[in-house]
């Protein structure tokens, strides 16, 4: 059973940078990507970021892409997004999950999830 934990939301000005961790800890086998959602209020939830597990691979939303970075520490196990050029449209819970069917598919397999971390930019 893999535990999962983000930190680093807070509130931010547009155009203004923020870095959410996600550290992983117990055992995620099964699993084969480390992903980044957001759900705002009234919206589905998105998926915006993955790292496939064990590779360099990479992929974004198109929401995102040129201004998130998602990355790893492997030697800690902590994946991190790194959000520049935020916008007011950002604003939304931020969950970290493993996921079993990459990238962003939470409905087969094993899936596991963070609690969340709330990231506010305000115009």
């Amino acid at each position: 059973q893999a535990h999962l934990e983000e930190s680093g939301g807070g509130s931010v000005q547009a155009g203004g940078s923020r870095t959410l961790s996600c550290t992983v800890s117990g055992n995620s086998a099964g699993t084969n990507c480390m992903s980044w959602f957001r759900q705002a209020p009234g919206k589905e939830r998105e998926g915006v970021a993955a790292w496939y597990v064990g590779t360099t691979v990479t992929t974004y939303a198109d929401s995102v892409k040129g201004r998130f970075t998602i990355s790893q520490d492997p030697g800690k196990n902590i994946f991190y997004l790194q959000m520049n050029s935020l916008k007011p449209e950002d604003t939304a819970t931020y969950y970290c999950a493993a996921v079993a069917l990459c990238p962003f598919h939470t409905n087969v397999g094993r899936v596991y999830w963070g609690q969340g971390t709330q990231v506010t930019v305000s115009s």
